[in-house]
């Protein structure tokens, strides 16, 4: 992986900024404002993707704030310019879910992900505006999802991972009914200053208890430890410089206002006085597939490849994880040409050892 790629495999767009919700973990800047994104913005954006969904598999991100809260009428018209080729994707904290909705997602084809993390006691920092519990809210949303037929994945958020958690959850995402589950330990990033340090021994722990758990019934994909599984399998069989791209993935976010910006969606909405508000451009001026192809060019995206490349030489699980995230970085180490961070070692170092200790743990005693 060296450079960016010029086309990208997803694109993310924020219809609205406002969030239902105020999670005490959530990076996002704006979320008590409902600023909307104009259909001027979708009909750019789609000029582009409808190009590269013609010849290749494509997908739409809707992702906020809290999508749903855009409303139906608004959100079909921001789709409405792209072709039928694209597939769109809704990542929604699942509490505004109701029949219509359920309709909605039905006749537009749309894959939902629903964020929650756990069982009740486990959602207390997923509150109201006015800091009321939204367990049940987002509960009935998913029985409504249930009740139409229309499958759905989960993302969870670990800010404990302590003994006995990972089993809790992993059970309680089965009796849930997600086919897909995505864990991601806290992270520090954004407007969410607190600290994401964990006990190296206790993260480890945590991520075989998982690799445990999905082996005693393994319905759910899980998407850490089967990606993890896949890695380890292409060492041993000397295939894993195949499996990262060639170049790096620039997962554009467009904001609402039609601001790009390149490999972390987590910078949207944010300013540095040294790099600016970190956008590569404005789809209402110029094409995606221009600011794309001119990304590299965006001083700390040319900082975060240094970055890249400083991982490369130094780090051992270079190749399991291709050099981090940007916000990260960003947000832990003010700059982006750091190497490790608490993310890198949460979620990427200890998630490769917990899958390997399982592993040993595991091990037939002939083999």
């Amino acid at each position: 992986m060296r450079g960016l790629a010029t086309v990208p495999s997803y694109v993310v767009m924020q219809p609205t900024t406002l969030c239902n919700l105020d999670c005490a973990y959530c990076y996002l800047p704006f979320r008590a404002a409902d600023r909307q994104m104009p259909v001027a913005v979708a009909e750019a954006v789609a000029a582009s993707v409808n190009r590269w969904a013609s010849t290749d598999r494509f997908s739409v991100v809707w992702h906020g704030g809290e999508p749903l809260a855009a409303g139906r009428e608004r959100l079909a018209a921001l789709m409405a310019p792209f072709g039928p080729e694209v597939e769109h994707h809704v990542q929604t904290n699942a509490t505004l879910i109701d029949d219509a909705w359920c309709e909605f997602f039905a006749r537009h084809r749309m894959r939902v992900s629903v964020s929650v993390d756990g069982p009740r006691e486990r959602n207390g920092e997923r509150v109201s505006r006015a800091g009321r519990p939204a367990y049940d809210r987002i509960v009935r949303g998913v029985a409504a999802l249930r009740r139409h037929g229309l499958p759905f994945s989960a993302l969870a958020v670990v800010n404990d991972p302590s003994p006995g958690r990972a089993t809790e959850l992993y059970d309680y995402f089965l009796d849930l009914g997600c086919e897909v589950l995505g864990v991601n330990i806290e992270e520090t990033e954004g407007v969410n200053t607190r600290d994401n340090a964990h006990d190296a021994p206790a993260v480890t722990g945590f991520w075989a208890e998982l690799v445990s758990a999905w082996r005693r019934d393994p319905r759910i994909h899980l998407r850490e430890v089967e990606w993890s599984l896949r890695y380890a399998g292409a060492v041993l069989d000397g295939t894993a410089d195949d499996l990262l791209p060639s170049r790096l993935d620039p997962i554009p976010t467009v904001a609402y206002d039609g601001s790009v910006v390149v490999l972390s969606p987590e910078l949207a909405g944010f300013t540095d006085p040294r790099y600016g508000d970190f956008s590569s451009g404005s789809v209402l001026t110029t094409p995606l597939h221009t600011i794309l192809a001119a990304a590299e060019r965006t001083p700390w995206v040319g900082e975060f490849i240094d970055g890249v490349e400083a991982c490369r030489s130094s780090c051992p699980y270079f190749g399991f994880c291709g050099g981090g995230h940007a916000a990260n970085r960003y947000f832990e180490l003010g700059r982006f040409d750091g190497t490790e961070t608490e993310h890198c070692r949460n979620s990427k170092i200890r998630l490769l050892e917990g899958v390997l200790e399982h592993a040993r743990d595991h091990q037939s005693p002939g083999a």
